[in-house]
């Protein structure tokens, strides 16, 4: 069995096309090409929120996403 070492995180949950179930604020990838990939073509339900993808066993960020809310354009 393989070790889910990258975890996409949010403080607000996660919804994405990419994503086994949306609604999420964590979700566990086993590899971190597969992640971030995740985590670029995903967005949180309170627009603007920071989607961060960890590197879980040393807490490091890998990949960060905060997204403007489009009402700001």
């Amino acid at each position: 069995m393989t070790q889910a070492d990258y975890r996409i995180e949010s403080a607000s949950p996660i919804v994405g096309p990419l994503l086994p179930v949306s609604g999420l604020a964590e979700y566990f990838v086993v590899n971190s090409e597969t992640a971030v990939v995740m985590a670029a073509k995903s967005m949180t339900i309170l627009p603007g929120e920071e989607i961060r993808v960890v590197y879980a066993p040393t807490g490091e960020v890998i990949f960060r996403k905060s997204a403007t809310p489009s009402s700001e354009f």
